[in-house]
């Protein structure tokens, strides 16, 4: 029986860390020492050599070439912008996306993180009716919602300083570690509902025999 995957082997591992860190530490160095043109060459260069070298290592392409095309977009911003900062904005962007979707969410009571678990596992929707399992989704959207709203209170305000080098350490601290923590609450949360519904499903037959 395989054992089953921890919250960073499902977010691609140490490697996966790694990969993502890369171009952003390229951009920077390349930026401190050879100027913004140099530093968005220099991580889109790393972007495609890590998607080749995946490539060349039968591992997943799909990661990789998600983690290029975000690489692609944060150059061309930084290139539109004329600023080496302008390379974070698109990650700012999308965590003041997911934030709001991830409160609407709550504020529908359909919380997000139930609907995308239950999406991805073939579990569905059937927890919805279930109160006590609505709640833990609700906790557990909740944090990812807590995590989202935190790298955009960080990272903006260090845009707004014009601290690159320590936009690049925040990005790289509250990208998958950060994520990872609150996946573990969306564990917590599918495993006390997957026990509910279960024990739920167990006395019905038994109710009407």
């Amino acid at each position: 029986m395989k054992a089953k995957q921890t919250p960073l082997e499902q977010m691609g591992g140490t490697t996966g860390l790694v990969y993502m860190a890369l171009p952003i530490v390229a951009f920077v160095l390349a930026n401190a020492s050879l100027g913004l043109m140099a530093a968005i060459c220099t991580a889109v260069g790393v972007g495609v050599a890590i998607s080749v070298l995946r490539l060349v290592r039968k591992e997943p392409i799909q990661p990789a070439l998600s983690g290029l095309f975000g690489v692609a977009v944060a150059a061309f911003v930084a290139w539109k912008t004329g600023s080496a900062k302008g390379f974070f904005l698109t990650g700012i962007w999308s965590n003041v996306a997911l934030c709001a979707v991830f409160l609407l969410s709550l504020i529908v009571r359909r919380p997000l993180a139930g609907i995308v678990w239950g999406a991805l596992n073939g579990t569905g929707t059937s927890w919805l009716k279930d109160k006590p399992s609505r709640r833990y989704y609700d906790i557990a959207t909740l944090a990812l919602t807590l995590v989202f709203a935190a790298r955009v209170a960080v990272q903006q305000w260090l845009y707004d300083e014009d601290h690159t080098g320590w936009l690049a350490v925040a990005k790289i601290a509250m990208g998958y570690p950060l994520l990872a923590l609150a996946f573990l609450v969306v564990l917590w949360a599918a495993r006390r509902s997957g026990k509910r519904l279960k024990e739920m499903g167990q006395r019905q037959p038994a109710a009407s025999s």
